[in-house]
């Protein structure tokens, strides 16, 4: 009997860091210093509307960096697919350095900033 209220605290803080986790993959981070370390692996785990936003945030920013601007269109969705090819080829990467690296390939096609 002792042993199973020992394990029920145990199972309880486990279920409660799951729940936690789980939740806060499914929220975008607030600011740079946040974002700037999620994975794609853990960028995928959200849905598919915060993973968006999300990807938008570090892509604005890093564009800010680079003094250009993320037009939407064909240009828009041709740094979105190598974002996606990044993070299917390194899953472990950060997302920033994946959506930088498009950008600072894509560099001489964006439109500079005004």
């Amino acid at each position: 009997m002792t042993f199973r209220f020992a394990i029920a605290p145990i199972v309880a803080f486990g279920a409660l860091v799951a729940v936690s986790a789980s939740a806060q993959a499914q929220m975008p981070a607030l600011n740079f210093d946040q974002a700037a370390y999620i994975t794609c692996r853990e960028a995928h785990a959200m849905n598919p509307e915060a993973r968006k936003a999300l990807a938008v945030f570090l892509a604005e920013h890093s564009a800010r960096t680079r003094g250009v601007v993320i037009p939407d269109g064909d240009l828009g969705a041709h740094l979105a697919h190598l974002v996606r090819g990044g993070c299917t080829l390194s899953p472990d990467a950060y997302l920033f350095t994946v959506v930088d690296r498009a950008v600072l390939a894509e560099l001489t096609k964006l439109p500079k900033r005004r």
